[in-house]
């Protein structure tokens, strides 16, 4: 029997001996709140938290301070649900009581203070909420002692708040506050030497300092292990934090050995419906979509999902994380009708449980875009970004992160339109935040600089995109493990630059150089590696290697038919690389059949404008064009023209190049 188990069966029997209107049967619904408040039972804590404050309301005056404590225990269950309005409706009862009962410098009175400022952070109102963390420091700065944890606790909470902000030396500089708080009042393996720790870990994790945020994660974890029983709930936070930074590594074997182990102690600490479990089950799953297991991923997200819906209410922020990390999968799998649908579902819930300006329905906003822009349907990824960007402006500062992150998926429908101006334009936006806001060696900043490259490559400007490409290199083998896939794709970039200059030795080299990365790093049959094949597949189609082509070529399809649902857009993409291969070897016939397997497909996968449609109707009437079939080759031809002109600026080079095309075939 756990300690939560023996607890209720002591208050259980207590409150059995209690009469109706005893103190004591108040005390004893208290405690049985608080406990499954800690199963996470917060329905059955509240009836029993509401059963307490009844007895209280009729025993007690109404300025009594027992009962601004029902009001504050009420208010915490509800902040955990993410009822934001309730849990701030009964602190502030709490508060009212406490400013009329108790002397201005109490700490109970810090302690509400503290409690609204929770939940303006959980609300993402970060100015609100440091007002109120500020208020609680005050107060306790001036009625303890400068080495009570109370202290350290209220620098623990303004971190937190400056780590959501992204301010992350501001972070620092509290939580390294708090630590040296707990290092003077504390016994050396106390827990809460561990969680500060953890903290300072956090900041560091989301600074893409992996190698300190392990340093600091590791420190938390040996004292939890000394301090706590081998299968407390903080040791499985613990080894949660560890593999979150293997999984930011790119090493997915070690972040689900320590994922795993979270969710062996959780599963026999916890109850079966605890809201822990489910963040438990998500993170295996994170690591099986990063890992292109996606028929595994989802196996553990809809575990997360099945345990949210019974532990939380239906319209808790968490739940519509759970949708969301489903539609993350879909999106991935390439079906972008089923990955709108639960990013609807999240969204909606987002819209009732948020206020307005909350970052998380930014997000949200960010989600749908980024699945209408792999669909073709650029108008629709610039509503939805746009939006998402505006609540970014009103919400966060103007260097935070987030922002550049918006700029970035901007600039990037913008690249896939065609229109390089622009997409530079929010590009460089983008990187000025960045090398404003984050370390010289963060990740982001080399993804910021490998999104310019990628500009500057598609405008054939080869020596400015290996430039860009270079400096995103220089920063992913600084801050990166050697087998990350971010460096492979960097490789991969690298690469491509040089085979659209017609260096084909190099391109092979740097291709290869990928391949090796992502067989190290990467199951065998995940989607990355078929990119590979094809990126080597198209070198050796360019140097007229056609039998290479057409093996590396198969070995990317075989892998895209094993890991991908039948109508994947990437499988259209292997049909049209052998189709090209076929054609340039001048067996029309072949090209034409492979070259009508990708158009079924993306007749199926993608809306009726979608430029890769265009680009099917572009090859099959170059098929047609060679085969001397020139009725049928104008036909498709001017359909891909059509679709062209409805979704790609004028001057587009496709345009350009099927308009010659259709002008060579009415010569002839």
């Amino acid at each position: 029997m756990g300690e939560n188990d023996k607890a209720e069966h002591v208050f259980t029997m207590l409150l059995e001996q209690a009469t109706d209107d005893d103190n004591n049967k108040a005390y004893c619904y208290h405690c049985l709140g608080l406990i499954k408040r800690n199963q996470g039972q917060y329905n059955v804590a509240i009836d029993l938290y509401e059963k307490s404050l009844k007895i209280r309301e009729k025993a007690l005056p109404t300025n009594h301070t027992d009962l601004a404590t029902s009001y504050n225990n009420i208010g915490e269950v509800y902040n955990n649900m993410g009822d934001y309005s309730k849990a701030l409706e009964f602190y502030e009862k709490s508060l009212k009581i406490r400013e009329k009962a108790l002397s201005t410098n109490h700490t109970d009175l810090a302690t509400s203070y503290n409690n609204i400022g929770e939940v303006y952070n959980n609300m993402g109102d970060y100015s609100k909420a440091l007002e109120f963390y500020e208020k609680s420091l005050k107060i306790r700065e001036k009625a303890l002692p400068t080495n009570h944890p109370d202290l350290a606790t209220s620098y623990t909470c303004i971190g937190l708040v400056y780590n959501n902000m992204d301010d992350y030396s501001k972070a620092l500089e509290f939580y390294e506050k708090s630590h040296q708080i707990y290092e003077k009042a504390l016994p050396p393996n106390h827990p809460d030497l561990a969680t500060s720790h953890n903290s300072i870990g956090q900041v560091y994790n989301d600074m893409g300092d992996y190698s300190k945020a392990l340093e600091f994660y590791e420190k938390s974890h040996q004292i939890y292990e000394k301090a706590l029983p081998p299968n407390h709930p903080d040791l499985a936070t613990s080894h949660n934090s560890i593999g979150q930074v293997y999984n930011n590594m790119g090493d997915y074997s070690k972040a689900l050995e320590f994922y795993e182990k979270d969710l062996e102690i959780t599963k026999k600490a916890l109850s079966p419906n605890h809201p822990d479990l489910a963040t438990s089950y998500t993170c295996i799953g994170q690591v099986y979509n990063n890992i292109g297991d996606y028929s595994k991923a989802l196996e553990f997200c809809e575990k997360d999902l099945e345990i949210t819906k019974k532990a939380l209410p239906p319209n808790h922020p968490d739940l519509a994380t759970s949708y969301s990390n489903i539609g993350e999968v879909y999106n991935n799998m390439g079906d972008y009708s089923k990955a709108l649908e639960f990013y609807e579902k999240s969204h909606q819930i987002y819209e009732k449980a948020l206020p307005p300006n909350h970052p998380h329905l930014a997000t949200s906003y960010t989600c749908i875009g980024q699945v209408y822009n792999n669909i073709g349907d650029y108008s629709k990824a610039l509503e939805f970004y746009e939006k998402s960007h505006q609540i970014y402006e009103k919400a966060l500062p103007p260097n935070h992160p987030s922002l550049a992150t918006s700029y970035g998926n901007i600039g990037e429908v913008y690249n896939n339109m065609g229109d390089y101006s622009k997409a530079l334009e929010f590009y460089e936006k983008s990187l000025k935040i960045r090398e404003k806001a984050l370390p010289p060696n963060h990740p982001s900043l080399a993804t910021s600089y490998g999104n310019i490259g990628q500009v500057y490559n598609n405008m054939g400007d080869y020596s400015k995109a290996l430039e860009f490409y270079e400096k995103s290199h220089q920063i992913y083998e600084k801050a990166l493990p050697p087998n990350h896939p971010s460096l492979a794709t960097s490789y991969g970039n690298i690469g491509q630059v040089y085979n659209n200059m017609g260096d084909y030795s190099k391109a092979l080299e740097f291709y290869e150089k990928s391949l090796k990365i992502r067989e190290k790093a990467l199951p065998p049959n995940h989607p990355s590696l078929a990119t590979s094949y094809g990126n080597i597949g198209e070198v050796y189609n360019n140097m007229g290697d056609y039998s290479k082509a057409l093996e590396f070529y198969e070995k990317s399809l075989k892998i895209r038919e094993k890991a991908l649902p039948p109508n994947h857009p990437d499988l259209a993409t292997s049909y049209t690389c052998i189709g090209q291969v076929y054609n340039d070897m001048g067996d029309y016939s072949k090209a034409l059949e492979f070259y009508q397997k990708s158009l079924k497909i993306r007749e199926k996968a993608l809306p009726p404008n979608h430029p890769h449609l265009a680009i099917s109707y572009g090859n099959i009437g170059q098929a047609y064009n060679n085969m001397g079939n020139y009725s049928k080759a104008l036909s498709f031809l001017e359909k891909a023209l059509t679709i062209q002109q409805k979704t790609l600026p004028a001057s587009h080079p496709y345009i350009k190049e099927t308009i010659r095309r259709i002008n060579n075939v009415k010569k002839v």
